[in-house]
């Protein structure tokens, strides 16, 4: 068998689009290797490769089968290929209708066309089915990553307290403890009188003269000249011609009427009474710090790390913060990392660098990393880390909460969505939730037709302080729940433990046995 993988976001468009976050180039790389131990992998770059490849291995007596990572809206359907859109999805209902009067929103439809379907939790198989019916062929087949971490996992025991760990990053970091951090420091400095007069000079130096009749017809003639001027004369972008007698209005006239008459004009001429749009100033830019060299930081203590984009709402992040700061305020050797996998440092001083200020004072220690770790600096934070928190709305999968529980970390997280086939008491600290209305992320509608849910803040410092507790004063129980951790992954998630799903899928029952691995795959 050959399998054909495809991904509208791969390498190339992530250079491109550096800030853009996505998960499913992780995952065509993730089940990369267990595809290998069944056949051929075949990874192209652009849906008109694939039709082509398809004929080339037929004609060979190979048979083929396309996986794509993209969602069904933009996975195609009239391939000639056999075609099984693979299928991250953290709600309870998939879109089952359509808008824009575009059919192809209908998953419904595009699942029909497939045949069949490939998701990554019993959860949103669930949702599938829900619309499917339960005889609708669905693999439920997570991300093969228990292998990629065998390094790590014999090269370190988990420890509950770090002893020190140095990172490098390529990119900036920010530290609570280095940062000038305290309420008051978001509030203006207060102006002198002498900066009040000078502020009030150019006010009154900027204000029109006074509206005389000379110059109500010298308004009047402008805005006339302006309006024949534009008369058979091409635009680009066109100026209606309205626009001057608007500005005629407002400039030389408004003010003379009563404000009666004048909301009697606005609602009858609104092109013409009706108020001015005002054009969006943008502010000042920042000055920010340089993200091309590299930077240092040292950690201890007992280190929680987190990883999400600060414009992803769904990862609930503003409650990792705030739980983590109310339960660790007088706590210095609380450590918190927030790994941030978007890069646009403005995104990250509007939505985490204001509330960082807002917590303070806190003696805990809040570090965000934004910039490029390399392979070797990936280990040490998995090393480094006593704990990986996750407190989102949903999830459809979550690499990097299973990729610390593959290194042998306890976790706290909620249990629900695609969590809730391997979170439970014995491998992490569980957040309780409880479910919300919501809507699908790309109904440009914004109607209410699926549910997630909302985690409880309350559980979430709670879970801090167990879980604070555990390591500092019971580092047995913390190995147990790190090698419980460990080895729910390796159940869930290693590479022997999938293939006979997948053989089973594709009707390779004879190969399910067959680990060995085909050297000569590479990406078309």
């Amino acid at each position: 068998m050959n399998f054909i993988l495809y991904s509208d976001i791969n390498d190339s468009s992530i250079s491109q689009n550096p800030a853009q976050p996505d998960s499913s180039d992780l995952l065509l790389k993730a089940y990369r290797p267990l595809l290998e131990t069944l056949g051929r992998v075949h990874i192209v770059h652009s849906v008109a490769a694939v039709d082509p490849l398809y004929r080339q291995l037929l004609s060979a007596g190979q048979e083929s089968v396309c996986l794509s990572f993209n969602p069904p809206q933009t996975t195609p359907f009239d391939l000639e290929c056999p075609t099984v859109c693979v299928v991250a999805w953290e709600y309870d209902s998939i879109p089952d209708e359509q808008w824009d009067n575009d059919p192809l929103q209908d998953w419904t439809r595009m699942l029909a066309k497939h045949g069949r379907v490939i998701t990554l939790s019993s959860h949103a198989a669930a949702a599938i089915r829900r619309s499917m019916g339960d005889a609708f062929p669905v693999l439920v087949l997570p991300a093969p990553l228990w292998e990629s971490f065998a390094a790590i996992r014999e090269q370190h025991a988990s420890t509950p307290v770090n002893a020190g760990t140095t990172l490098t990053v390529k990119g900036c970091i920010f530290d609570s403890r280095l940062m000038d951090l305290h309420p008051d420091n978001l509030l203006p400095e207060p102006l002198t009188a002498e900066e009040q007069a000078e502020i009030e000079a150019r006010l009154e130096a900027s204000r029109p003269p006074p509206l005389t009749l000379k110059r109500r017809y010298v308004i009047a003639r402008h805005f006339l000249r302006l309006w024949l001027l534009n008369l058979g004369h091409e635009q680009t972008p066109p100026v209606p011609r309205v626009r001057f007698l608007q500005n005629w209005y407002w400039e030389g006239l408004h003010d003379l009427l009563p404000e009666r008459l004048h909301d009697w004009l606005g609602k009858r001429l609104p092109t013409i009474a009706g108020p001015i749009p005002v054009p969006v100033v943008a502010p000042a830019p920042r000055e920010l710090p340089d993200t091309s060299v590299e930077v240092q930081t040292h950690i201890d203590g007992v280190v929680y790390v987190s990883a999400f984009s600060p414009t992803d709402g769904h990862k609930n992040w503003i409650q990792i913060l705030t739980a983590f700061c109310a339960a660790f305020r007088d706590t210095p050797d609380a450590t918190l990392v927030m790994r941030l996998t978007q890069s646009d440092l403005t995104d990250v001083y509007e939505h985490l660098i204001t509330p960082m200020a807002q917590l303070a004072p806190y003696a805990c220690r809040v570090i965000l990393i934004v910039g490029d770790l390399d392979d070797r600096e990936h280990a040490r934070l998995y090393q480094a880390a006593s704990f990986y928190v996750n407190a989102s709305h949903c999830e459809g999968v979550c690499l990097p909460l299973m990729s610390f529980m593959a290194c042998g970390k306890p976790v706290i997280a909620p249990d629900h969505t695609a969590m809730q086939d391997y979170i439970d008491e014995s491998v992490a600290f569980v957040v309780g939730s409880s479910l919300e209305v919501s809507i699908w992320p790309h109904d440009p509608r914004g109607l209410h037709r699926a549910r997630r849910y909302r985690p409880d803040w309350g559980s979430l410092k709670k879970a801090y302080e167990n879980s604070y507790r555990m390591a500092t004063t019971q580092p047995q129980d913390y190995q147990h729940m790190a090698l419980a951790a460990a080895e729910r992954m390796r159940n869930y998630c290693a590479v022997p433990a999938l293939q006979e799903r997948v053989a089973d899928f594709f009707g390779l029952a004879s190969h399910a046995g067959n680990v060995a691995q085909v050297t000569d795959n590479a990406s078309c």
